[in-house]
């Protein structure tokens, strides 16, 4: 195998390669990205059994073809310190010998062979659903804050995946929720063609959410049995799904939350910000006293001391006091597009209805009683 690419090209395509290699692994060829040469393209495929990338470069000079693996992380690294949109000329010398020349510089890096590489099959017997690019990463990045790190309970390590319809209209909604706070967003889209609802991984949500960021291609999503397949331009991330029941979130969204708080999304952020510095521990609890026309948030450390900050609010009941943790509130706050945030209210000790006004289909609850499963 013997070929020419510009550095710029071959390093994307490795910067989303490293979210998918384990860094650490029992079996070395996992940390290896396969680099394939045929019909004058370039095939780039990264696994670590459960996520598989591909990418498809065509901008290459085919002077032989083959294929190889070598470390991900390695190539990546010294990619990463040559000067941009330089050459590299890659040579296949053996079996277990890749050269890498560029400017002059001269590097050989070791090889493992191809057989010991996974191989999969890309066959998926559901039809292609087309999603909005920049709607899409929106939805994850609304419900990948509520994503549960709790291995006991596999089920809430990832996003639930599945239709709802309203008023005639059909969504892909995204749920997610570690028993604390739940969130929640939905896009319309056209054509439901048979998708069956999933559980989409943590790991899989935010190497999609990186590749999402970085390209305007059309996406399109594809499900067969265990597996899930998003297809932007060149690339696909395949993955499989959590196998597990994701809990009846609907029991837990607030019906009867009639007391309405609107806060600049902005002040709100920068305000639970400057009180909590106060305390090295951001899960610290913010307290809100919120009034008519304002809200004082302050936060109390016996360790470090304390925080106090009035803002400008409207707030339609009387008088109110309750509690967060701040970092989850900054979470939220952070991801509402509107220059405002909604809140509402029952009273000071039930769930909190979190609403982005310019997003009808999303919330997130903040619980003071865990989510039952």
């Amino acid at each position: 195998m013997q070929f020419v690419v510009k550095r710029d090209i071959l390093l994307r395509s490795l910067n989303f390669v490293q979210g998918v290699v384990e860094k650490k692994n029992t079996l070395p060829i996992l940390s290896n990205v396969l680099l394939q040469l045929k019909d004058k393209k370039l095939s780039i495929v990264a696994t670590d059994l459960d996520i598989i990338f591909y990418d498809e470069i065509t901008d290459v000079k085919t002077i032989k073809e083959g294929s190889t693996t070598t470390s991900a992380a390695i190539l990546y690294d010294i990619l990463r310190k040559i000067s941009s949109n330089s050459e590299l000329n890659f040579d296949l010398k053996s079996e277990n010998k890749l050269s890498l020349k560029s400017e002059n510089a001269d590097f050989n890096l070791l090889c493992l062979p191809i057989d010991n590489f996974p191989t999969f099959a890309d066959e998926f017997e559901g039809q292609e659903i087309s999603l909005n690019n920049a709607r899409f990463l929106k939805l994850l990045n609304k419900t990948k804050i509520s994503i549960s790190n709790d291995d006991t309970r596999h089920y809430l390590n990832g996003i639930f995946l599945h239709l709802t319809e309203a008023h005639g209209r059909n969504f892909l909604t995204g749920v997610a929720t570690d028993s604390h706070r739940l969130s929640s967003s939905s896009l319309e889209i056209d054509n439901t063609n048979g998708f069956s609802s999933l559980i989409l991984p943590k790991k899989t949500v935010f190497q999609l959410s990186s590749l999402l960021a970085e390209t305007q291609n059309p996406l399109l999503m594809q499900t067969s049995d265990n597996k899930i397949k998003f297809t932007l331009g060149n690339m696909k991330l395949i993955s499989k799904v959590i196998d597990g029941k994701f809990p009846d979130y609907k029991k837990v969204v607030p019906t009867t939350n009639d007391k309405s708080l609107t806060v600049s999304s902005k002040d709100f952020i920068s305000s639970i910000e400057r009180v909590a510095s106060v305390s090295l521990d951001r899960k610290e609890g913010v307290k809100l006293v919120i009034n008519k026309d304002n809200i004082q948030l302050s936060v109390n450390s016996a360790n470090s001391g304390e925080g106090n900050e009035k803002i400008k609010a409207e707030f339609s009941s009387e008088n109110l006091n309750i509690s967060f943790n701040a970092k989850y509130l900054i979470d939220i706050a952070s991801e509402v597009e509107d220059k405002n945030l909604k809140m509402n209210f029952k009273d000071s000790v039930s769930p909190v209805l979190i609403e982005d006004i310019s997003d009808k289909k999303k919330y997130n609850i903040k619980k003071k009683k865990k989510i039952k499963n």
